[in-house]
């Protein structure tokens, strides 16, 4: 006997891998675990003896579906309060923008982020972060960004570190002291950047407390040379870098990401071909954010066509945060994307499997279904893996592995 530690039989594989076939589908398939990594993976009937044989436990699945576990690579999760009261502000008439100037927005958060206690974050992004595991989710990056000064933005990100130690997923987490302009730095944005490029983010380095670094270029965040500053210090603490781009206006964010060899752009509604061309050049992922779109009532779409056509992978995510995107459902992530951006719903789920883990910078252990990658798998009742974006309020999961082990129980 093999003795692999257990393996699924009965089942398709959504294994969303470049195989040539739609979602690098495997029909009759089979998976076997061997600690924390897949150890075989195939047809059922390349197996080398019989399931009983080869493995310690056999799980028959009675035709499921299998998919890598879901990423969720951009999301604020961590945060104190809620902007309940600004969504009634909007409906009245007033603009996300309008709020911001007047003080809302991101920096009602750092009020209510920074009363919070490092426990009281933990508690309250657990409650969260549950909705999305219970949807497959077995990944999720988690930033900084409402804290907005050492002790409060370090708070934040030790939060994240704990979330790890304490829920069935894989945390990667994000430096975005550069969110916003904090009220004690009021017309004084380069003063700011100086306290985040010269104390906060070395003493984040120092820490081990980031596994990435952010910027919101925006006409409500930071120019173009401010967030340049934030990449250049992450370069030099060896940190890689990200960017919030495109979301409201075009200061040439994602130019000057892809020229820092950004990792992943986030929002891109406004980007042009030009920046999405560079993206293309730096292997940076688009990450697209429907929820924020929807919630804001935004019109102006990424340019979908324009990614396709230079190449530039496209990834999804929640962008669960408190004032434009407060969504646990990744899975309406899916059918968003498909429904107001046009993506195809295998687009869609590459877009929270394969191009996700790229986001991170996980895509040697997560995103697909291979030999020897991380054993994170959703099992879903579905007849075709098009049903994860099809359908609307439903959550056809009905069973969670990670890192080799049942978060969630076979239903």
């Amino acid at each position: 006997m093999t003795g692999w530690d257990k393996i699924f039989i009965n089942c398709h594989l959504a294994t969303m891998t470049e195989n040539g076939r739609p979602y690098g589908a495997v029909e009759d398939g089979a998976v076997a675990l061997d600690g924390d990594s897949i150890a075989w993976i195939g047809a059922a009937t390349d197996l080398p003896d019989s399931p009983e044989r080869t493995a310690h436990a056999v799980h028959d699945l009675g035709g499921a579906w299998i998919t890598p576990g879901l990423i969720d690579c951009h999301t604020h999760i961590v945060y104190g309060g809620d902007r309940a009261g600004e969504f009634e502000q909007r409906l009245e008439g007033a603009s996300y923008e309008e709020i911001a100037r007047a003080g809302g927005g991101i920096r009602s958060t750092v009020t209510h982020t920074r009363a919070a206690s490092e426990e009281a974050l933990v508690a309250s992004a657990l409650a969260r972060l549950a909705d999305l595991t219970a949807e497959g989710v077995t990944v999720v990056e988690i930033k900084s960004g409402y804290g907005l000064n050492l002790e409060d933005e370090l708070k934040q990100l030790r939060a994240a570190r704990t979330i790890a130690t304490q829920a069935p997923v894989t945390v990667s987490t994000t430096f975005l002291g550069a969110h916003a302009l904090p009220p004690e730095y009021e017309g004084d944005p380069d003063g700011y950047i100086d306290l985040v490029c010269e104390t906060v983010l070395p003493e984040v380095a120092r820490l081990g407390l980031a596994d990435a670094v952010d910027v919101f270029c925006e006409n409500i965040g930071f120019t173009a040379g401010q967030s340049e500053r934030v990449f250049r210090a992450a370069r030099d603490h060896s940190l890689p870098v990200k960017g919030h781009v495109g979301q409201l206006s075009d200061l040439g964010g994602a130019e000057l990401s892809a020229k820092y060899g950004a990792r992943s752009c986030e929002h891109l509604e406004f980007v042009s071909e030009a920046g999405v061309k560079a993206l293309a050049e730096a292997g940076t992922v688009a990450v697209l954010l429907p929820g924020a779109f929807y919630f804001l009532r935004e019109t102006h779409v990424p340019p979908i066509e324009l990614f396709r056509a230079h190449g530039v992978p496209m990834a999804l995510a929640t962008d669960c945060n408190p004032g434009s995107s407060p969504a646990t459902s990744l899975l309406l992530m899916l059918n968003m994307g498909c429904t107001l951006f046009r993506m195809t719903p295998e687009e869609a789920l590459a877009g929270v499997t394969r191009y996700a883990a790229q986001a991170l910078g996980l895509g040697d252990r997560h995103g697909t279904l291979e030999h020897g990658k991380a054993a994170d798998l959703a099992i879903w009742r579905i007849g075709r893996p098009a049903e994860l974006s099809y359908r609307i309020g439903a959550n056809p999961c009905i069973g969670v592995i990670r890192a080799g082990e049942f978060a969630r129980d076979l239903l």
